[in-house]
């Protein structure tokens, strides 16, 4: 990707963290981005094309500061792994509001902005299926179909948690407990799950090869 397409979808971000996918104007983010208008259009072509790189790009720099906090301090067993991967989501640090911000944004535009699903979707998917693989590390008995239905019932309380403390609704340390509280449900209901194998769990979308 090149500097200035990258400075563009870093500018997107924040525009949009800080005035919502409807308050987003060209002018405003061309001067964010320091470039002109007519350069953000060469390479988006138009706003549909705009929002759906800003969501993959918001998703991707998500992994990769997860990625990095996870290579500087290796948790030491699964359970570890798995907390401390959707804790991270729950940082008090500039970097973690505006993405949260921005992907909370994009998230709820979908609603109106239907071109945005297929990309949301996709990184839905996505999300789901790494967190199913940590929670797969934990209970490694548990069926395939129960692990992805932890997975996505944990993603959408993060998702939820995360909306409430940024507005201020709750306090990030109760955000993290409950966070925390709701890996160690789930991973109980795994552990009954793989000792009840017959028991079925609700089907996921996400439930994919």
């Amino acid at each position: 990707m090149s500097d200035r397409r990258t400075a563009i979808l870093e500018a997107a971000a924040t525009v949009i963290a800080r005035r919502g996918v409807r308050g987003l104007r060209v002018e405003e983010l061309a001067e964010e981005a320091g470039v002109s208008k007519a350069l953000i259009y060469y390479h988006f072509d138009d706003r549909a094309g705009l929002l759906r790189r800003t969501l993959a790009f918001v998703n991707n720099r998500a992994e990769r500061y997860t990625a990095e906090q996870e290579a500087a301090d290796p948790p030491a067993d699964p359970l570890r792994r798995l907390e401390q991967a959707l804790l991270l989501e729950l940082q008090d640090l500039p970097h973690v509001r505006e993405n949260s911000t921005a992907w909370g944004e994009l998230r709820a535009s979908a609603v109106f902005e239907t071109e945005l699903r297929s990309e949301l979707a996709l990184a839905s998917v996505i999300w789901i299926r790494e967190v199913a693989d940590q929670l797969g590390e934990v209970r490694p008995t548990a069926p395939e179909s129960a692990l992805v239905a932890s997975a996505e019932r944990l993603t959408a309380l993060l998702e939820g948690l995360s909306a409430r403390w940024l507005c201020g609704i709750l306090p990030l340390p109760d955000a993290r407990t409950a966070m925390r509280e709701g890996i160690s449900a789930e991973v109980a209901h795994l552990a009954r799950r793989a000792a009840c194998p017959s028991t079925k769990d609700t089907p996921s979308r996400a439930d994919l090869d």
